[in-house]
């Protein structure tokens, strides 16, 4: 293809025309969704016992943003049971973070439970739908279980232990465990035993005179103590305050307690050297996009069988390069260069952007926003068509314009060797900036490659007639062999190579 001078600062004009502003992340300060960066991710998530899950982000994000709803959605439902995070990846500081948790697509979602050891958590892709539904089940199947399960034969053990030490118990009509008294028994983790009996151990409930299910009962300790039933609603906050204030045992913090000034300030200093180096490795970076959890829970604990963690903390880790900068999409410089890639009668599907020679924010919006889809395509190994910016000096640019009755600047899908084109969908008669931003093309694009939506037809003669092949004569048969011997074997001959192209269809399906 041909660039030309004229035609790259065209480009440069329309890409400098788009203005400067800075975007804030997907989450509001009021928003159920904790907000995380490489500082606190590990006092509020690593160092907790809680499951979380996080969402690596980028604000511009459309899949993001697609996902905002739905995931603040879960949080509110996991309020109390679990953790629901989000880290802007599109934050300068935060990069060198997501980089280490090996984003290379947003959004990127990570279920992280505790560890066997404290501080070094397990953590798992979430690759589930992105419905409040799926993530909330996904979260609570990772909910550690630290309530013991006690049986008639067991009770007397049950109680021996540590007499003088309280005790929480659930009588239950339930086989599992809920994910409410999972999460109380994490709040009061090695300070008091939560445990749970079913209906079915007939001993133990007409010893404690259980008449109705569920009802929790508290040891407080010792020889003397009667046991307390809980009489509030089976909601975690009254629950907890009431074990608090039976049992004078107050619930773990969580978050953690921060550290000693000493050992914050030289974690700073450290941070601020890698900083430094990063930003010397990087000095260009681009915008990335992209999209079950495996070990499920038993009864009693969960599995322990997924990838270790990698140490979460930026100073540890080298300096991480991330990929240049999006290139602008190629020009069609020539009418002929058009035919070649678009507009001939066996080329596929392709999108092009008519550009004015005036500059404009709604042109300059446009070729930005295909230019970082089809980098971040290249990037992760996606096939995708070709993206093409037709400037209004080539000769296609009217010959498109007026056969179709598009404006100055517009942006169109369309595909020579069926005969369709689309144009990108608007507000109004003409195209406007937020008609063509990264999130709705993208959404556009990837309508086309579903083949959703309608097309319409190309008009006559856009296309040029593919030139007709020249009729080559064919030599003559060679005179056939009058024996009877030798027509046999050529019709055997004939058979079996039809059989051998017939298996072979069957094979290549």
């Amino acid at each position: 293809m041909v660039h030309t001078n004229a035609f790259a600062v065209t480009v440069a004009a329309l890409l400098a025309a788009l203005p400067v502003h800075v975007q804030a992340g997907l989450y509001s300060k009021n928003s159920p969704v904790l907000q995380l960066d490489g500082k606190s991710y590990d006092r509020l998530i690593a160092q907790s016992n809680y499951t979380s899950i996080v969402e690596f982000y980028a604000p511009w994000c459309g899949h993001c943003k697609n996902l905002q709803p739905a995931y603040e959605k879960a949080a509110r439902t996991l309020e109390g049971l679990a953790k629901v995070a989000a880290v802007d990846c599109d934050d300068d500081s935060n990069k060198p973070f997501c980089g280490q948790f090996g984003v290379q697509g947003f959004p990127t979602l990570k279920i992280i439970k505790p560890g066997k050891k404290p501080g070094k958590p397990v953590i798992e892709d979430y690759n589930g739908q992105r419905t409040a539904k799926d993530i909330v089940d996904a979260v609570i199947d990772k909910i550690p279980n630290h309530v013991r399960r006690v049986e008639d034969k067991t009770l007397e053990t049950f109680l021996a232990e540590s007499n003088d030490s309280a005790k929480a118990i659930l009588f239950t009509d339930k086989g599992k465990t809920s994910a409410l008294m999972r999460a109380v028994a994490i709040d009061f983790k090695d300070s008091l035993t939560v445990a749970q009996i079913r209906d079915k151990e007939k001993a133990s409930v007409e010893l404690f005179g259980i008449t109705k299910f569920p009802t929790l009962l508290v040891l407080p300790g010792g020889k003397e103590a009667e046991g307390i039933i809980y009489e509030g609603e089976l909601k975690k906050a009254p629950i907890v305050d009431f074990l608090s204030k039976s049992t004078n045992i107050a619930p773990n913090p969580d978050p953690a307690p921060g550290k000693p000034k000493n050992a914050k300030a030289k974690d700073e200093k450290k941070a601020s050297k890698k900083k430094e180096e990063f930003e010397s490795a990087s000095e260009k970076h681009a915008k990335e996009d992209g999209k079950n959890a495996g070990a499920t829970a038993t009864e009693e604990e969960l599995e322990e069988d997924a990838t270790a963690s990698p140490d979460p903390i930026v100073e540890t880790e080298k300096p991480i390069r991330l990929p240049d900068p999006a290139p602008p999409i190629p020009l069609l410089a020539t009418e002929e260069e058009v035919v070649k890639e678009c507009l001939g009668p066996r080329t596929g599907t392709c999108i092009l952007a008519l550009l004015s020679n005036t500059p404009d924010i709604v042109a300059g919006t446009a070729v930005s926003s295909l230019s970082e889809i089809a980098h971040r395509s290249r990037l992760h190994g996606r096939r995708l068509f070709p993206f093409y910016a037709l400037p209004q000096p080539n000769p296609a640019y009217e010959n498109i314009k007026s056969k179709l009755g598009l404006k100055d600047i517009d942006v169109i899908a369309i595909n020579g060797r069926r005969g369709w084109w689309k144009a990108v969908p608007r507000e109004s008669d003409s195209l406007a900036a937020e008609d063509v931003n990264e999130e709705k093309l993208e959404n556009w694009v990837d309508s086309i490659r579903l083949g959703e939506g309608g097309k319409q037809k190309l008009p006559e003669g856009l296309i040029p007639e593919e030139p007709a092949e020249e009729e080559v004569e064919e030599p003559a048969a060679e005179e056939e062999a009058n024996t009877d011997e030798q027509v046999e074997v050529e019709v055997n001959a004939d058979d079996d190579e039809a059989v051998k192209e017939e298996d072979k269809s069957h094979d290549e399906l």
